[in-house]
């Protein structure tokens, strides 16, 4: 089976200059391999700023590796290829809020986006739009609504849809789910396993909630300090982890949800 996605060996240095006085100190990500099938969904784990939205960036083509490719079905992606990565690889940010204009509908966030990379007319562009916003749990009415009538989980579901209306190979998703309330963020996950289900779309899922991503994913990958430390089919990461690390991070989660189900 051909990967949908797949990374060889990347590896990307960020630099950051603290002062005009000071060299600028490096964070090196990578190297980096790995491939995700259709309709599977790898999840990215780790501490904060151990380089998961690093990786994501340059998976979307936000910043560019200095070394390493990255493949779609078999065939590199170029650096300068954005209309590619742009159609086939989609990106959900954590803060749905900050990605919608509060002074635009919700058609026309996503009527922009169909508008920008499609050759749909208007009445072909109106009829995907709803069908993609009643497909993530939405109203065609919405279409009509704009940011501040809308919850903080119907914000998310929007994003969802923009993501989801160019009819991606893959979509990552960076901490989608940390700015919802619990039962929101369930409903969240059903849905995208729903969608994943029905529609056979690869995940790349980034959270440091590990209830989720045990829930969620089909594979784990550990990442610390830019390097992956652990990586595997998250049944078999959970039930025998090989990295200190990786059973830390575990230790911390099973303590925290004894703790919460202690209390009642």
């Amino acid at each position: 089976m051909t990967a949908v996605l797949e990374v060889k060996e990347l590896i990307y240095t960020h630099r950051i200059r603290r002062s005009i006085f000071s060299a600028p100190d490096e964070f090196v990500l990578g190297p980096i391999s790995f491939a995700v099938n259709a309709g599977e969904t790898l999840a990215l784990t780790g501490h904060n700023g151990s380089g998961k939205t690093l990786l994501a960036k340059a998976l979307v083509g936000a910043i560019q590796p200095q070394q390493g490719s990255i493949l779609l079905e078999g065939k590199e992606v170029e650096q300068s290829d954005k209309k590619t990565r742009n159609h086939d690889i989609r990106l959900i940010l954590q803060h749905s809020n900050t990605t919608l204009n509060k002074a635009v509908t919700v058609g026309n966030v996503l009527n922009q986006t169909l508008q920008l990379n499609t050759k749909l007319d208007e009445q072909d562009r109106k009829a995907k739009i709803e069908q993609t916003l009643v497909r993530v749990g939405l109203l065609r009415e919405h279409y009509y609504f704009y940011r501040h009538m809308l919850s903080d989980g119907q914000q998310q579901r929007v994003s969802l849809a923009r993501a989801m209306i160019l009819d991606p190979k893959i979509i990552i998703a960076d901490e989608p789910f940390a700015a919802l309330d619990p039962s929101v963020r369930s409903q969240t996950v059903n849905l995208i396993l729903d969608i994943q289900r029905d529609l056979g779309m690869a995940f790349i899922f980034i959270s440091q909630n590990l209830g989720i991503v045990r829930h969620i994913s089909d594979t784990v990958m550990i990442i610390d300090k830019g390097k992956v430390i652990e990586s595997g089919k998250t049944a078999r990461v959970f039930q025998n982890p090989q990295h200190e690390l990786t059973q830390k991070l575990i230790d911390s989660h099973f303590s925290l949800v004894d703790k919460h189900f202690g209390q009642f």
